[in-house]
C-alpha cells in the first residue's frame, strides 16, 4: 500500500520503519522543510504502539505498548499538535494499584497527597517521605525533562539540571542511576507500600528489583505517572501512531507500507540511498534514518564492510532483553477487584 505525496522525485530523506519513533523523526522533518519518504516493512504503522483485535469482534486490544505518561511528558510531541489529527487522551480516576495478597493495595495517585495517605497505611512516617521525594521531582522535572528529550549532546539543559540538583543532589542521583530498586526504596520507605510503588514502575521498564539502575527508572515512571499519570489514547495505542501518520501526510510526506529495505547505499563513509526488496532504489540528497534494532541496522542494512573493527566486535556482544509475556481478555464487564482501592486504577500491579 503506498500514501501519494503531492510530487515525485529524489528526496531529502528516507525514514526506515514506521514506528513510532520513525513517524516523529519522519513529522520533525518535513517540519523544516524536508521531503521524505517513510518505508515500513509490514502493512501496519506504529511498531510496538499498535492496536488491533486479537481475542473477540470488536474488542480492540494494545497489542504491545499500552500507556504513555512520556508521550504525555514530551516537549516534541507537544509541539505537533496531534489533536488537531485526532489524537484524544483519557485517564482513569486512579494511575496505579499495586494489590498485596491479603487485599491492601498502594495507590499511585496524580494527587501527592492521596498517594501520600496511601503509603501511610503501610507505615505513618512514609507518608512524609513521598512528600519529600515529590518535592524533589517539582524541583527538577522541567529541566530534567527537558535534558530527556533534547538532542544529545543535550548540554544546555543537562547544566540547568545539575544547577537546580546541585554538587550533593547530583551525586545522589548518579548514585541512583546505578541503584537497584530494593535497595533504593529499604533506605527511603519503611513500609512495603512505597517500596513495592516504586519496585513494580521498574518492572514496567523490564528492570528487575536487584538490577543495576532499576531505582532510576521505578522513581522516574512513578514521579512521571504523579505528575502526567498513565494516559492511553482513546480507541486505543494505535490511535498515537495514527494521528502522527495522519499529520505526517497532511505535511507532504509519504508513507509507502509493506516496503522492506534490505540495505542502506553508503559511498565514501556516508549514506547516499536505500535498496528495497525486489531491487528498487532510491536516492536521497540528505540523509536516512532507521527506526530498527541495533544488529538489524548495522548488521544487515549497512553490513560489516563499512563498520570499523572495534565496532563490529562491540556489536556481536549485543544482547536483548529479558522478554515480556502479554496475554489479552475480552472481559464482560469490569473486573470486581476485592480490593476496593484498585477498582478506579488504570494500571493493575499483583
Amino acid at each position: 500500500m503506498e500514501h501519494e505525496r503531492g510530487h515525485r522525485g529524489t528526496p531529502d530523506a528516507v525514514v526506515i520503519g514506521a514506528g513510532h519513533n520513525g513517524l516523529v523523526a519522519a513529522n520533525l522533518l518535513v517540519d523544516a522543510g524536508w521531503d521524505v519518504v517513510l518505508c515500513e516493512a509490514t502493512p501496519y504503522l506504529g511498531g510496538a504502539v499498535r492496536t488491533g483485535e486479537v481475542t473477540a469482534p470488536g474488542y480492540r486490544s494494545d497489542l504491545f505498548s499500552a500507556f504513555y505518561p512520556l508521550a504525555v511528558a514530551s516537549p516534541v510531541l507537544r509541539s505537533l499538535g496531534l489533536a488537531d489529527f485526532g489524537l484524544r487522551w483519557t485517564h482513569a480516576p486512579q494511575v496505579l494499584a499495586h494489590v498485596f495478597p491479603d487485599d491492601r493495595c498502594a495507590v499511585l495517585s496524580r494527587d501527592v497527597e492521596e498517594t501520600a495517605a496511601s503509603v501511610a497505611a503501610f507505615a505513618p512516617g512514609d507518608a512524609r517521605a513521598w512528600r519529600e521525594l515529590a518535592q524533589e521531582w517539582a524541583g527538577i522535572e522541567h529541566d530534567l525533562l527537558q535534558t530527556l528529550f533534547s538532542p544529545l549532546p543535550a548540554l544546555r539543559p543537562a547544566r540547568r539540571l545539575l544547577s537546580a540538583l546541585g554538587a550533593g543532589g547530583a551525586l545522589r542521583m548518579a548514585r541512583r542511576a546505578v541503584l537497584p530498586v530494593r535497595r533504593f526504596g529499604d533506605e527511603l520507605f519503611d513500609g512495603e507500600g512505597a517500596r513495592i510503588l516504586l519496585a513494580g514502575n521498574a518492572l514496567h521498564a523490564d528492570l528487575p528489583p536487584d538490577g543495576a539502575g532499576s531505582a532510576l527508572y521505578g522513581w522516574l515512571l512513578a514521579m512521571l505517572g504523579q505528575s502526567f499519570g498513565f494516559p492511553v489514547p482513546v480507541g486505543g495505542a494505535g490511535e498515537l501512531s495514527e494521528s502522527l501518520a495522519r499529520r505526517f501526510l497532511a505535511h507532504g510526506g509519504e508513507i509507502r507500507t509493506e516496503s522492506p529495505v534490505e540495505g542502506i547505499e553508503v559511498s565514501a563513509g556516508e549514506a547516499v540511498g536505500v535498496r528495497l526488496a525486489g531491487g528498487e532504489r532510491v536516492r536521497v540528497r540528505r540523509a536516512v534514518l532507521a527506526d530498527v534494532t541495533a544488529p538489524k541496522l548495522y548488521g544487515d542494512l549497512v553490513g560489516s564492510a563499512h563498520l570499523p573493527a572495534r565496532f563490529r566486535r562491540d556489536l556481536e556482544a549485543f544482547k536483548w532483553d529479558t522478554p515480556t509475556l502479554k496475554i489479552d481478555w475480552a472481559l464482560r464487564a469490569p473486573v470486581s477487584w476485592t480490593a476496593l482501592a484498585a477498582r478506579g486504577a488504570g494500571t493493575i500491579l499483583l
